[in-house]
C-alpha cells in the first residue's frame, strides 16, 4: 500500500503577548524617512513548514502541540493549515529565513522518532504589513525588508538572510540557494 505524502504543512506560531521586535520595527519603520511610508500595521510570526508527511493538519497540530521541539506553548500559539494568518488578505507578506540556515535538524530527527516519518522541517519569519490606501503594498514592503543602507530598508540582512514577498503556495520557505 502506498502512502500519498502530502507537498507541505505550514504552522504559524505567534506570541501570546505583544511581540516586542514588531513593535520596535514598526516605531523605527515610521520615523525613518521613506522605509515606512504609509505602514499601518507590522507583525512577526514564525513560520515552520513541514515537508514529506502524509498526516493530516490536525494530526500534524497535535504532534506540534504535544512537544517543545516547535514552540512554546506558554508563550506561544500554534496554529497549523495554509494561508499566512487571519490578516493574509488584507496585508503584504514577507518571508525572512537564515541563508543556508533555514532547515531544522534537531525538529526532523524529533519526528523521525515520534513517527518513524523521514521530513523535511523548515524555518523563517513572516512579516505581515498593511498599508494605507492608494500605496503600492508589494513596493512599500520591499522597501521595508530590502536592507541597503541605513535609511534603506530593515526586516532583511541580505548578507546572511532570503527574503520572498508575497509568496502565493507552499512552500513559502525556499529551498537553500532560493531567491532573495
Amino acid at each position: 500500500m502506498t502512502i500519498a505524502v502530502r507537498p507541505i504543512v505550514q504552522a504559524w506560531i505567534t506570541l501570546r503577548a505583544d511581540d516586542p521586535e514588531a513593535v520596535s520595527a514598526a516605531l523605527v519603520a515610521r520615523s525613518a524617512p521613506g522605509i515606512g511610508r504609509g505602514l499601518v500595521a507590522l507583525e512577526r510570526r514564525r513560520l515552520i513548514e513541514i515537508a514529506g508527511t502524509p498526516r493530516e493538519d490536525e494530526q500534524v497540530a497535535a504532534l506540534l502541540h504535544g512537544s517543545t521541539q516547535f514552540y512554546n506553548p506558554h508563550k506561544e500559539h500554534c496554529a497549523v493549515g495554509p494561508g499566512g494568518g487571519p490578516d493574509a488578505a488584507r496585508s503584504v507578506q514577507a518571508v525572512v529565513w537564515e541563508r543556508g540556515g533555514e532547515r531544522r535538524a534537531a525538529a526532523e530527527r524529533w519526528w523521525r522518532h515520534e513517527t518513524g516519518e523521514d521530513v523535511e522541517v523548515r524555518e523563517a519569519v513572516v512579516w505581515s504589513a498593511r498599508f494605507d490606501a492608494g500605496v503600492d503594498g508589494a513596493t512599500a514592503m520591499r522597501e521595508l525588508v530590502e536592507l541597503r543602507d541605513s535609511r534603506h530598508g530593515l526586516l532583511c540582512n541580505p548578507w546572511s538572510q532570503q527574503s520572498r514577498i508575497s509568496p502565493q503556495a507552499p512552500p513559502w520557505i525556499a529551498a537553500a540557494g532560493g531567491d532573495r
